[in-house]
């Protein structure tokens, strides 16, 4: 079982990531589609309050650094 840390920071980056999915549909654009079921995903595998938190914001960045 996680903590509430670790709750609430992927509550966070799984709603950033319904935006990026949201977007990334709309636009087409695979990079974006991609890195939002990643961080709607991932805080399930991941307990980890850091980890998450790190994950998590290499996954906002990469549609900022590779673009299609």
């Amino acid at each position: 079982m996680g903590s509430g840390a670790s709750l609430m920071w992927g509550m966070l980056f799984g709603s950033v990531g319904l935006g990026f999915f949201v977007y990334g549909k709309k636009q087409q654009r695979m990079i974006p589609l991609v890195a939002g079921i990643g961080l709607m995903v991932f805080p399930y595998f991941v307990t980890d309050p850091i980890l998450i938190v790190v994950i998590g914001i290499a996954l906002m960045a990469l549609p900022y650094f590779y673009r299609e």
